[in-house]
């Protein structure tokens, strides 16, 4: 008997594989500066009887916290476990069986998965040469629901305000911005717009800028109907006590915090991707976000193994469409990346 819907063959399981011997582990875009530190203390200050109950259905502390900083209604705006649940949710709240995901490609793998998850049809549209979504192609796929992402994960290269309205006003549905490394890039906030423009949900993340990747919150905020729409198709206790304690101090308290280690970030990236430019064999893409995106020649999990062998851990990406091989290399304080110089020496003399 098989127990799986056939379907499902489709869609690879998301996995990250561990690495013996590694010491600094720059796959996953985290922020390797530590965690918010009022959050941080928040957790050391967490009472035993805050456990013993489920935490608010709505997560209300933090989805107010964020309505307040924004200047929008509580109801506009949701949380949910990880900003990844937040797509889950959106994509099962307005697409019916078998209409169309539009995505940018490559983007964040986990979209094609979820629109299959739920029955849709996920189309991929390559990116323009410079990184940037390709709107006339998203457009042009009539397709229910499109995802954007800017910066874009893996590439980290922005899409133009200007594009990202004109995607808005002319979309037959649904337009999902994601704004996960938004924090780094220092683009316009879509967020306090997103509740008039009633068909856009803008989410962000407290995985990167606020070091809380481990207890996965996420945010979108957007028209009262579509983030009631997104409330009913995510499961209830989205976000459990102690990731919302934490997520909710950090935002009212540690924003200075996210914006020095941010800036840091910004730096160490910058410092980085100038150790390959003029280098034979790779080229630095114009990352805005917490990491540097190297399109190679050559194998790049042959490259990945290289630095494995100087105990650094970065996420290679093979065949991407448009682009190839590629690198995807975190950032991390300047005292800890600088050990990467002798693996770039190595793969590209």
């Amino acid at each position: 008997m098989t127990l799986a819907r056939a379907d499902l063959a489709q869609v690879t399981a998301y996995t990250s594989a561990p690495l013996a011997g590694i010491t600094l582990d720059l796959r996953d875009n985290v922020n390797l500066w530590g965690t918010a530190p009022a959050a941080m203390a928040a957790l050391r200050d967490l009472r035993a009887e805050e456990l013993l109950a489920y935490p608010p259905v709505d997560a209300a502390p933090l989805t107010a916290a964020v309505a307040a900083r924004l200047g929008v209604r509580v109801d506009e705006v949701v949380a949910g476990n990880g900003s990844d649940d937040l797509i889950d949710a959106c994509f099962r709240a307005v697409a019916a069986p078998g209409d169309r995901v539009a995505h940018m490609e490559p983007s964040f793998s986990m979209v094609p998965r979820f629109a299959r998850l739920n029955g849709l049809e996920p189309v991929g549209v390559p990116l323009r040469a410079d990184g940037a979504a390709d709107i006339d192609g998203l457009l042009a796929t009539g397709a229910r629901v499109i995802y954007l992402c800017s910066p874009n994960n893996p590439t980290g290269t922005i899409t133009p305000e200007s594009a990202i309205r004109r995607c808005i006003a002319e979309a037959p549905g649904v337009v999902l911005l994601d704004e996960a490394y938004a924090e780094f890039a220092g683009l316009r906030d879509w967020r306090a717009d997103a509740p008039g423009m009633e068909k856009v949900l803008v989410v962000r993340t407290f995985s990167k800028a606020w070091g809380l990747a481990g207890l996965r919150v996420g945010v979108g905020v957007g028209g009262r109907a579509l983030v009631d729409a997104v409330v009913r198709a995510r499961g209830p206790y989205a976000v459990n006590a102690v990731a919302l304690r934490a997520a909710t101090t950090a935002l009212v308290q540690d924003e200075a915090w996210m914006t020095r280690t941010t800036a840091e970030a910004v730096a160490s990236r910058t410092r980085l991707d100038a150790l390959v430019r003029g280098r034979r064999g790779v080229r630095a893409w114009d990352s805005r976000a917490n990491f540097a995106f190297w399109q190679v020649e050559g194998d790049a999990e042959a490259y990945a193994a290289r630095f494995a062998e100087s105990g650094i851990a970065v996420r290679a990406f093979r065949a991407l469409p448009g682009i190839g091989d590629a690198l995807r290399i975190g950032v991390a304080p300047w005292e800890r990346l600088a050990a990467i110089e002798a693996p770039i020496a190595a793969c590209w003399p």
